[in-house]
């Protein structure tokens, strides 16, 4: 297993306000961007400290922890393998499918719609794209009851 920079994107220099725009109807008003993980899942610190997961192929927000000692302690007792989705960046760098700056690895068809976690279904994108297109599908789907049928018309 390799670092901690092995698994996550540097994001201090991207538009974030742009970017999370299509999630405002699921993220909190307030909170401070803390780790991105490779697939663009986004570690949120809210004001009480607390430590959320932005799921971008689930389209969830979900807290995992009380405070960042917290995290430390769940993510060295075994969750770095789920969180940083390890076993599959493992995969795909062996495959030669690397990112390049302002990427990540995003999906073809979204878990949440029966896509896998697979090399398969992965592909790289541009990180601004990945939770442009991603945000306003999952605000679409949301209310929809498991099992509902979707279809998607692309425009343009």
């Amino acid at each position: 297993m390799g670092t901690l920079q092995d698994y996550t994107i540097e994001h201090q220099n991207l538009d974030w306000h742009d970017i999370l725009a299509p999630w405002a109807w699921l993220l909190p008003r307030e909170f401070t961007l803390w780790i991105m993980n490779r697939f663009g899942d986004l570690f949120l610190i809210l004001d009480d400290d607390s430590i959320h997961l932005l799921d971008v192929g689930c389209g969830s927000l979900e807290k995992v922890a009380t405070s960042r000692e917290d995290f430390a302690l769940q993510i060295d007792a075994g969750k770095a393998e789920d969180w940083l989705m390890i076993p599959l960046v493992d995969q795909l760098t062996a495959e030669g499918i690397m990112l390049q700056e302002a990427q990540s690895y995003s999906y073809k068809q979204l878990p949440i719609l029966g896509g896998d976690y697979t090399v398969e279904n992965t592909k790289v994108a541009k990180i601004d794209h990945h939770y442009k297109a991603f945000g306003v599908i999952h605000e679409a789907i949301k209310d929809l009851p498991d099992g509902t049928r979707v279809r998607f018309r692309v425009d343009g």
